[in-house]
């Protein structure tokens, strides 16, 4: 096992306000944002987002981990933000993505309905190990719709 290596798995309440366009915009600006910051810290993960919540994977070295965390605790973007899970782990599920995504489009919706089903899209009735197999799941099929 990786010394140092923990995955981090949380959900928070979106606090965005905006037409469809405008939650677009500030979408690509979190992840740009986080794409560029993970990759300097060596943090790796995956983002989930609808209109209701965001829910993501970090993982890397612990420090980098929490201060990532920290960062999104402080974002008044964020609202409620719960930690699922905080755990070592001995590889990382995101070995390619400093920030995989997952959408909000109908496309999107499908392939992540059992989320939906597993929960009532109520992510605090999700463990962290569920929902971080299912972004797993989701970052790995949007790869390879878009190759």
């Amino acid at each position: 096992m990786t010394d140092d290596l923990r995955r981090l798995v949380y959900y928070s309440r979106n606090r965005t306000s905006g037409a469809s366009g405008g939650m677009d915009g500030t979408i690509r600006s979190i992840l740009a944002a986080s794409r560029v910051n993970n990759a300097r810290v060596g943090v790796t993960g995956a983002l989930m987002f609808n209109a209701g919540c965001f829910a993501q994977v970090l993982e890397g070295p612990s420090a980098a981990v929490e201060a990532t965390f920290e960062r999104i605790q402080q974002d008044e973007r964020h609202g409620e933000v719960s930690l699922l899970a905080y755990d070592a782990v001995e590889a990382r599920l995101f070995t390619e993505w400093s920030m995989a995504y997952v959408g909000a489009s109908k496309a999107d919706a499908d392939r992540y309905g059992d989320v939906a089903d597993a929960s009532g899209f109520d992510l605090s009735r999700m463990t962290g190990d569920r929902l971080c197999a299912v972004l797993h799941r989701l970052a790995l099929e949007e790869e390879a719709a878009a190759a």
